[in-house]
């Protein structure tokens, strides 16, 4: 029997490669947004402690100077979970990105893997065929042979 070798076996392995680099990037891409949320919900906890401050500080004897540094500090807080809220928004755009190329890639990949199966399949046939040709002409060959040695 011959040996099947699939004709685009080079291009199916640069498939095979390109998916395994869109899964890691993929993965790359969902720690890089774990990690811009666990900063975000970290900046959450922060602003509950400085508005828990600033309540202890109104409750408290007046002064004026630690109210205005607490107000300072949950406007600053503030403007750093809007900004944290941007990276992880950014970071899902890019997880997203990473998504849609690894889906493209293992479809380009499974895409080559079903033509590498229909010319293994065709492979398959053609040896049959021909195994079944073989056996045809041994038949015919020890039929006639069976007849000339009885005629």
């Amino acid at each position: 029997m011959a040996r099947f070798r699939y004709s685009m076996q080079n291009i199916l392995s640069i498939k095979e490669k390109m998916e395994t680099q869109a899964k890691q990037r993929f993965g790359e891409a969902k720690r890089n947004l774990d990690l811009e949320e666990d900063a975000l919900n970290k900046l959450f906890i922060l602003r509950e402690e400085i508005e828990e401050h600033a309540r202890e500080v109104l409750t408290g004897d007046l002064d004026v100077h630690e109210i205005e540094d607490s107000q300072m500090s949950r406007i600053i807080c503030d403007e750093k979970i809007a900004a944290q809220k941007l990276r992880v928004k950014a970071a899902e755009d890019e997880l997203e990105r990473a998504r849609t190329e690894l889906e493209e890639a293992v479809k380009e990949r499974k895409t080559h893997e079903k033509l590498k199966e229909k010319q293994f399949d065709e492979f398959i046939r053609e040896e049959n065929r021909a195994e079944s040709k073989v056996i045809d002409e041994l038949t015919t060959y020890t039929y006639g042979q069976k007849v000339g040695e009885n005629g």
